[in-house]
């Protein structure tokens, strides 16, 4: 295991609200991710966490009876970490924006720039938008009734800001951002993503207010106490400070920060996605510490052809998914039917579909069917296989190139295509046993033996080893189902745990042995039924 750390992130999200499935999209993405670089063998730290501060909260908060730190406390209790729980992400740490340690690291880290000349005081007026938490560009804005400005992205009026505030130089920054761009060409993604970004610094980038003083629920400003750090320079730190930034180098935090950045892989949604390509890097080349190796924007996800919003009350608890289909069949869907990076729409009756055909009727009765067969004609002994015929090398060969497929798209952030490789390698074992049919060739092999006995091993080894490989490809993806998978066929007690398996090796053919003990139980997916109402 090398000493460097897949490390991922997800945006750290707005405490105003439960969480919504497109918020729960964005962490399952980077849960598959974390756990397909840990079954590789690799270092993987996941890192997802709350942003708590700014004008949006304190609304949220002043709105519910409550002061923002107890709106934000019982919200993260009772809804932002119990939905990890829901969706099965396996995150390694949370952080929230009003833990002590953050505040501490992000005043030390403004400190520093504006110790270094590179914050300035003066005056700032221009459009802001709450729910973003952004100042916008008017040029940008939309027309709304009566001469109003709306922000392009809510559709709500935006408020003119006039303050005395502090300023980061970012136009400063312009043609180093150019540089980094050019010298790192997979720094932004999808292509789509970096276009718009080296368009934006090419034409209209600005100095940044990094600070308010109109409202208190912030970080103070080190070295001004009337105002309050600016929401998104605090969030964007998040990142560096739950790594370790900020602490004693020669202290665990500040080893840890050593070996753990830059991060590997920032996961966002494209509408902030300026704030973590412009803002966050130029803030990071300020303060001589390296910027993040990449940052994906994934599309949105549409509801009734809308983007989904608590505003507009489209908004879906995972919940409500995850207690009807189950917290893989959740993260499957998501994962498959959206190609990462474009938007995907959501419907109950396309979920429903999906489930049944794919992993109802598909996977789920394929393991019934194997397993069942492996009890009745050998005792669930899993048997030696005869000499394998042309049938059984493709569905080795599928195997081989499913998992290379699968291990290729993980590392282009091409989630969708790793799921799909491994959905289309069950249709072919779904298809071989089809085309086999073992039920018959049984016909002649329980009463006579011989080569319809050994035709009948081999055709139900294939079938069991292909479905090896499954458990381990699709480990990242549906881990319950996985787990239920691999015990099934009896595979931990000759390879260990289905955590042990390295996805890099999971093509490789022949690891489940002669011997094995199949076990058929409950159904890994059981039939819905969906009724009106």
């Amino acid at each position: 295991m090398s000493d460097s750390t897949f490390y991922v992130t997800t945006p750290i999200y707005y405490v105003t609200a439960a969480p919504s499935i497109g918020s729960a999209y964005t962490t399952v993405a980077a849960d598959v991710l974390a756990r397909w670089h840990r079954q590789r063998g690799e270092n993987t730290w996941f890192l997802t966490g709350t942003d708590e501060h700014g004008q949006k909260v304190m609304q949220a908060a002043e709105a519910n009876g409550a002061t923002p730190q107890d709106f934000t406390d019982r919200l993260v209790a009772e809804e932002w970490k119990p939905v990890l729980d829901v969706i099965d992400a396996s995150n390694d740490d949370f952080i929230r924006t009003t833990d002590p340690k953050h505040v501490e690291r992000v005043q030390k880290f403004w400190q520093t720039l504006h110790d270094a000349g590179d914050v300035y005081e003066g005056d700032f007026e221009g459009p802001y938008c709450v729910a973003c938490e952004e100042f916008k560009i008017a040029s940008e804005l939309l027309d709304g009734e009566g001469g109003v400005k709306l922000c392009p992205i809510h559709k709500t009026p935006v408020d003119l800001v006039a303050e005395r505030n502090y300023f980061f130089p970012l136009s400063k920054y312009k043609d180093k951002l150019l540089a980094f761009y050019e010298d790192n060409p997979t720094f932004v993604q999808p292509e789509s993503a970096r276009n718009e970004v080296i368009s934006f610094v090419n034409s209209d980038l600005h100095d940044l207010s990094i600070s308010r003083s109109t409202f208190d629920w912030g970080i103070e400003v080190p070295w001004d106490k009337e105002q309050v750090l600016y929401v998104w320079i605090d969030a964007l730190l998040n990142y560096a400070t739950a790594a370790g930034y900020g602490a004693d180098p020669d202290s665990e935090d500040g080893k840890i920060f050593a070996t753990r950045w830059p991060a590997s892989l920032h996961l966002v949604g494209r509408d902030i996605l300026r704030f973590h390509a412009v803002i966050w890097p130029a803030m990071l080349m300020a303060a001589g510490v390296a910027p993040p190796q990449k940052v994906f924007a994934h599309g949105w996800l549409l509801v009734g052809g809308e983007k989904m919003s608590k505003s507009k009350a489209n908004a879906i608890h995972p919940s409500e998914i995850v207690d009807t289909f189950g917290s893989d069949a959740y993260r499957y869907y998501f994962m498959k039917m959206i190609a990462f990076g474009s938007d995907g729409s959501f419907s109950w009756e396309h979920l429903h579909a999906v489930y049944t055909s794919e992993l109802a009727n598909g996977l789920g009765n394929l393991v019934a069917r194997v397993t069942a067969m492996v009890n009745k004609y050998f005792d669930g002994v899993l048997p030696e296989t005869a000499a394998a015929g042309e049938a059984e090398q493709t569905v080795a060969t599928a195997l081989k190139n499913a998992a290379d497929t699968a291990n290729d798209a993980i590392d282009r952030i091409a989630i969708n295509e790793a799921v799909s490789a491994v959905a289309d390698f069950v249709s072919i074992i779904n298809g071989y046993v089809t085309e086999q049919e073992p039920w018959k060739v049984a016909k002649d092999a329980l009463p006579s033996g011989g080569a319809a006995r050994d035709r009948l091993a081999t055709i139900l080894y294939t079938a069991s080893e292909a479905l090896r490989g499954v458990a381990v490809l699709h480990a990242p993806t549906m881990p319950k189902s996985a787990v239920l998978l691999w015990d099934a066929l009896g595979a931990e007690a000759q390879l260990g745990s289905l955590a042990s398996q390295n996805a890099n090796n999971a093509g490789d053919w022949g690891q489940l042995r002669a011997g094995a003990i199949l076990t058929k139980g409950a159904s890994l997916f059981p039939r819905i039924e969906i009724t009106d109402g």
